[in-house]
């Protein structure tokens, strides 16, 4: 399993950005598909965002296209969410996620993912 470590969200306004990154410590990233998640109090882990191994398969929930774009870095192993335009519904614990790439374009289902990071909670106020 891959050890993934996002950086520290924040409380961020309604409309503003916030740019969230995840560190692989492993050797073996860029086999990996990575995902964003994010699961609210009382509700459950939802998929946000996803990258193919290679860089270019991308999958968005309908809830964040438009305005959540994820990219990664295979030299530095890190993975990104770039989010703007947030809305008080975007506030959650975020997690990254790795699974080994196998196919053309990345799961979206929790279950397909076997390493994930601690999570880092994104609050945004109305």
């Amino acid at each position: 399993q891959e050890q993934l470590a996002e950086s520290v969200g924040r409380l961020v306004q309604a409309g503003g950005s916030l740019r969230l990154s995840c560190a692989d410590s492993g050797r073996t990233f860029h086999i990996y598909d990575m995902a964003w998640f994010r699961q609210s109090p009382g509700k459950e882990r939802e998929f946000v965002a996803a990258i193919s191994w290679s860089g270019g398969p991308t999958t968005y929930a309908d809830s964040v296209k438009g305005r959540f774009t994820i990219s990664r870095d295979n030299a530095r192993n890190t993975v990104s969410l770039q989010m703007n335009s947030l809305k008080p519904e975007d506030t959650a614990v975020y997690y990254c996620a790795a699974t080994f790439g196998m196919g053309y374009r990345p799961p979206t289902g929790v279950a397909r993912y076997d390493s994930w990071g601690q999570g880092t909670q994104v609050t945004v106020s109305s």
